[in-house]
């Protein structure tokens, strides 16, 4: 898995795909439908009984991934980096796109532990957990290429591959999970719904400005899918200030393998594996470079965040409905040049006053800011 994991990375890093169509062409969806894929029975985290072939894939556009929810390695950072991708689709997710994760555990992955688990990312409709019979599971991940060697693991040297997917046209590839969250939505948005190739022209593929930094290139592949810094919390704690926070040999240990805290029953790393939902923190088998690189990388970006303001965009659009929980807005805008085409987003909300300005089904206008670290907030909202 470890190995693995690093190759992915790599994989990621290269924007490498796959592509299961001859020629590049798409194909009939004839090829590889219904008389190549199962049609086995599977269970939903609900306790739904669904088939692979029929409900699943027949006229749907999709992503699949293998997990397990008692992975401590690549699993938690998968899930959290595909829920990156579903917050960039907003509600295209359950209706023109599909997330499928399957569990290869199936003897311990109840539908009500996958729950548990999805409930951790805040998956949402349109995500499916999936569990059966260990056999057809067996060969799903055959058919779909990500089976385990014979000389490797089944379970813990898992791929960390995802296979996205367009059954109608028959277009098919195969990706890093842990790629760039806005590369593998283009994928999704622009070349499986339109079927007219990859190219994304409103899409920017300029190289990451921490490509050259160690410490930021390693933050933004390792640690940015589930950790802001500044930009409020995520799946884990916004790491904003943490370097003045805790102590540095505890921070360079809790990095290196969060792991070991956590079973040395270290009273600061139980009061975080508690307050985040006990979602197990991944040991990414970092070396002491790569920590110390990324704790460089911390507190350049606490000295650097009042000297560098967040970009703001106006945006205009109609609010389609507000979430209580965390204060977010799902809103249709319209085209915001320099940053993003038309499209619905869920938006954040962090200021009160602003919050009580918005109405569901109401034209409005706001200032979206876009901080270093992507992410990003909706201030200054005007009816």
């Amino acid at each position: 898995m470890y190995k693995k994991l690093a190759n992915a990375l790599t994989f990621g890093l290269l924007s490498a795909v796959t592509l299961l169509t001859m020629g590049g062409t798409p194909a009939s969806g004839a090829t590889w439908g219904a008389n190549y894929f199962p049609n086995v029975p599977l269970t939903t985290q609900d306790g739904k009984t669904v088939h692979f072939y029929d409900d699943l894939l027949k006229g749907k556009r999709f992503i699949i991934n293998l997990m397990y929810t008692e992975c401590g390695d690549s699993c938690p950072l998968e899930t959290a980096r595909l829920a990156q991708v579903k917050k960039i689709l907003g509600d295209h997710l359950g209706r023109d796109i599909f997330f499928y994760s399957l569990s290869i555990d199936p003897k311990r992955d109840t539908p009500a532990a996958l729950k548990a688990y999805a409930e951790k990312f805040h998956t949402g409709p349109g995500w499916l957990f999936l569990t059966g019979d260990k056999a057809d599971i067996d060969l799903i991940r055959k058919k779909l290429g990500l089976h385990a060697r014979a000389d490797e693991n089944g379970l813990t040297d898992h791929t960390t591959s995802v296979m996205i997917g367009s059954e109608p046209t028959g277009e098919w590839i195969k990706d890093s999970s842990l790629d760039n969250p806005q590369y593998m939505a283009s994928i999704v948005r622009d070349w499986l719904n339109a079927g007219k190739g990859f190219e994304n022209r409103n899409a920017n593929y300029a190289v990451s400005e921490n490509a050259a930094n160690k410490g930021g290139y390693l933050f933004e592949t390792r640690c940015g899918a589930c950790h802001t810094v500044g930009g409020g919390e995520s799946v884990g704690p916004d790491l904003r200030g943490v370097t003045e926070r805790r102590d540095r040999a505890w921070l360079a240990h809790f990095i290196a393998a969060p792991n070991e805290l956590v079973a040395q029953k270290d009273p600061t790393a139980l009061a975080l594996y508690k307050s985040y939902r006990e979602l197990k923190m991944p040991n990414l088998r970092l070396t002491d470079v790569d920590v110390n690189a990324v704790i460089g990388y911390l507190e350049a970006s606490d000295k650097s965040a009042s000297a560098a303001p967040a970009k703001r965009y106006t945006l205009h659009g109609r609010v389609l409905a507000l979430n209580t929980q965390d204060h977010s807005a799902s809103i249709a805008g319209e085209p915001i040049p320099g940053w993003m085409g038309a499209m619905t987003m869920k938006y954040p909300v962090p200021h009160e006053k602003d919050w009580k300005a918005l109405r569901a089904e109401q034209s409005v206008t706001g200032t979206v800011e876009v901080r270093e670290d992507g992410n990003f907030s909706l201030s200054d909202v005007k009816q």
